[in-house]
């Protein structure tokens, strides 16, 4: 089986993995004998289809602890399946914390990168990110892209190469995308999901081609050091998030780069935070 169709398989089941989906659903909607599929699956990422569902659930409803701080840990565990029990147990076992222990760690003002872990930064005040955060209807945007399953320290290697590769598409209307899976303060920094992408409405047939879902976004500009980037984002999710009174939709995050240059230890980016 190639890359492309586990990526494909990847894509369903990030969106399905919060309906009790099964490995036989998966490898169904693909038309594959479970074995094959299982076998393949692990061959490419290193894991099981059923243990990546779960590492999934795992891993987001963390985050939903972490965002939706008044909804009740039980109710937090039925969105995904499971009993106040079973919840409770198989989060433990994930994270080494209970959800209830989890939730308070992640009220936190301030973190420690994973990535460049020189010193604890601080969050500014919901004020402060309020007043730098706006709401965007953003359109579908079509992309070539390559799907990495990996560190985001990654990158500085990953995107001149990707951009090399695809040079035929680039011009000075395109938009070079990273699209977030995982929230790398919850899920193993060296593991995390992401996409790279280049819009392009021309892409031929060899290319790997995606169409990233248009909506309501919340909107962050970040421009600063590479090494901040880490803990300036997760202030918006901590800090801002819960207290907006928006609800992050399972469309996943983007970053929309506005300035891309890898030998300096600046960035600057679009944080977008699709909404319900």
């Amino acid at each position: 089986m190639e890359k492309e169709q586990i990526d494909r398989s990847i894509d369903y089941i990030l969106e399905h993995f919060d309906e009790g989906l099964t490995v036989g659903d998966v490898a169904a909607h693909f038309h594959f004998s479970e074995a094959y599929f299982n076998r393949s699956f692990k061959a490419i990422t290193g894991k099981s289809v059923y243990a990546f569902i779960l590492r999934l659930k795992m891993d987001q409803s963390a985050v939903d602890l972490k965002l939706q701080r008044e909804k009740p840990v039980t109710e937090v565990g039925l969105d995904y399946g499971y009993s106040a029990t079973n919840y409770s147990t198989a989060f433990k076992k994930h994270h080494r914390l209970s959800p209830v222990q989890f939730r308070e760690a992640a009220g936190v003002n301030a973190m420690t990168s994973p990535f460049y872990p020189q010193g604890r930064r601080g969050f500014d005040s919901f004020a402060r990110y309020d007043s730098m955060i706006f709401l965007r209807e953003l359109g579908d945007l079509p992309v070539v892209y390559e799907r990495v399953v990996g560190s985001y320290i990654e990158l500085k290697q990953r995107w001149p190469r990707f951009i090399a590769a695809h040079r035929r598409y680039c011009n000075a209307s395109t938009l070079y995308i990273e699209r977030f899976y995982d929230d790398p303060a919850v899920t193993d920094p060296a593991n995390c999901i992401y996409d790279i992408c280049l819009s392009t409405a021309d892409a031929d047939a060899s290319a790997n081609t995606a169409v990233i879902p248009g909506g309501k976004y919340a909107v962050y500009h970040y421009q600063g050091r590479i090494e901040d980037i880490f803990c300036a984002v997760q202030g918006v999710f901590c800090v801002w998030l819960p207290q907006s009174g928006c609800v992050m939709d399972k469309r996943y995050g983007l970053n929309i780069y506005r300035e891309m240059d890898f030998s300096s230890p600046t960035v600057s980016f679009d944080l977008c935070i699709p909404l319900r």
